[in-house]
């Protein structure tokens, strides 16, 4: 007997027959997808560098009025440049450094705290660029009654920076120098007065304003950009110390170039022009080391 002429393959045998032509096709695909990857890979660029256009700076709260406009400035002769402003106790800044925040510039209320980022390899080259004086200010009810360093145990309620803010640092320097002229127990008759110890030095100087001390120590830039707002008494030079502020490029910044630049603003005439109106001293000569 013979088979109907034009008989069609079953569905099992079609199948069979498909999977032996992908079987015997597979080796040519995966060699043709090689070659595209490898030709993709040939293709291929190296990542680009970080676009230069933002600029993070960490800074000190008594740079706040100055460094605004000095950042304005900046962006005006860097078009297409934004740089954003962090300003706090430089301890805070230190601790947000040291748990990997992006930062590409860091300046400091005083050397302490660059020297140990510099040492934990997260700040480079750190140089100082401006000095500051500590001064009283006394609350404007209080000031017939707070003439002086020696008034300060009479007043009723003080506020210091806390021991670990730069500015609560060197109040301590001052209370513990005064002692040798105004007696051992300055210090003692002092912080015996002291209502709150605060995390930087805008805060001290807040609470004065508000009448919720009657007297603080705060950097003499502070001072004035609080205006009328506060009496500012002098602390005799030979007890006084003097801030030094060290700025730095962060290591690993993602703008290194425009970090370069904001240092150099800093330190140029215009910037310290800019600092000595804000009340700045000089970064050199004259005054005396904490």
């Amino acid at each position: 007997m013979t088979a109907r002429a034009g008989r069609r393959p079953s569905r099992a045998s079609r199948t069979h027959l498909a999977r032996r032509r992908l079987l015997r096709a597979l080796p040519r695909l995966v060699l043709a997808a090689c070659l595209v990857a490898m030709l993709g890979c040939g293709r291929s660029e190296p990542p680009s560098a970080p676009r230069e256009d933002r600029l993070a700076v960490f800074a000190a709260a008594s740079l706040r009025e100055v460094f605004t406009a000095m950042g304005e400035d900046f962006e005006r002769a860097h078009p297409g440049v934004e740089v954003t402003f962090n300003f706090a106790g430089t301890q805070e800044l230190r601790t947000q450094l040291e748990h990997g925040a992006a930062v590409d510039v860091f300046a400091s209320a005083d050397p302490r705290h660059m020297d140990e980022l510099v040492k934990s390899g997260r700040a480079v080259g750190p140089v100082v660029f401006a000095r500051n004086e500590p001064v009283l200010v006394v609350a404007r009810e209080s000031a017939g009654a707070i003439r002086g360093l020696a008034d300060l145990p009479g007043a009723a309620r003080i506020v210091v920076g806390a021991p670990e803010v730069p500015i609560g640092r060197y109040t301590l320097q001052i209370l513990d120098r005064a002692s040798a002229s105004l007696g051992a127990g300055f210090r003692a008759r002092v912080e015996a007065k002291v209502a709150s110890r605060e995390l930087n030095v805008r805060q001290v100087l807040t609470k004065v304003r508000l009448g919720e001390a009657q007297a603080g120590v705060v950097y003499r830039t502070d001072a004035q950009a609080a205006q009328d707002g506060v009496t500012v008494v002098a602390i005799p030079p030979e007890v006084n110390v003097v801030a030094e502020y060290p700025i730095a490029v962060v290591a690993g910044a993602a703008h290194p170039g425009l970090a370069r630049a904001w240092v150099d603003l800093v330190r140029s005439e215009a910037g310290q022009s800019a600092l000595r109106r804000a009340g700045f001293l000089a970064p050199s000569g004259g005054g005396s080391g904490p």
